[in-house]
């Protein structure tokens, strides 16, 4: 049964759970596991998974920046259900690969959930939602040039990361944060592909 995930702990849960239940994860496994109506864990979860040593591997960052893409466009649309194609639903990690990352997980997604919650939660709603979306999208576009630096994309993730756990857990204080690290995060991918350009 679907349900829609309020805390990080929550989707380590969930992403544990399949992976106690299946030999590889998903995405279409998760989508399911926490309903199609729950847009904020497909910003955050990709995210995480970018920033995590799982996120190392070749091509990957630009495949999560496409679910994040397709997801922050549907919400800007307004679309009440989240739908991806199926090429990106049948991507998947090995089930122990997802346990290593969700133990990892475990310590600061406890501090987060423990200090992240129901401040200010009008400016995650409305029209709020929508500015979110969009800095996401501009956020997923830098990340397939950046993925050519080591390290590059942690920047955009996590401010992409910190819009997913704002809306998730209704926090405008957090959706605040993720705008100023939004900024940050386009000047340094600037500035490292024009270092890279002029190099």
């Amino acid at each position: 049964m679907a349900n829609d995930p309020h805390s990080i702990g929550d989707i380590l849960d969930a992403l544990e759970d399949l992976a106690d239940k299946k030999d590889r994860v998903s995405l279409g496994d998760v989508i399911e596991a926490f309903g199609n109506r729950s847009y904020g864990p497909f910003l955050l979860l990709p995210a995480l998974i970018d920033i995590s040593p799982v996120g190392s591997i070749p091509g990957l960052p630009t495949v999560l920046a496409s679910v994040i893409l397709l997801t922050a466009v549907q919400m800007v649309l307004g679309r009440k259900h989240l739908w991806l194609p199926g090429f990106l639903r049948n991507r998947s990690l090995k089930a122990e690969t997802v346990r290593k990352t969700t133990r990892k997980a475990r310590k600061p997604a406890g501090w987060a959930d423990r200090w992240f919650h129901g401040r200010l939660p009008a400016l995650t709603r409305g029209p709020f939602v929508r500015v979110a979306a969009v800095a996401c999208i501009l956020l997923a576009c830098t990340v397939p040039p950046l993925e050519l630096l080591p390290l590059a994309t942690t920047a955009p993730m996590a401010a992409i990361a910190t819009f997913g756990l704002a809306l998730m857990v209704r926090d405008g204080l957090v959706m605040i944060v993720a705008i100023v690290l939004a900024g940050v995060a386009v000047a340094i991918g600037a500035g490292l592909l024009g270092s890279k350009i002029g190099g």
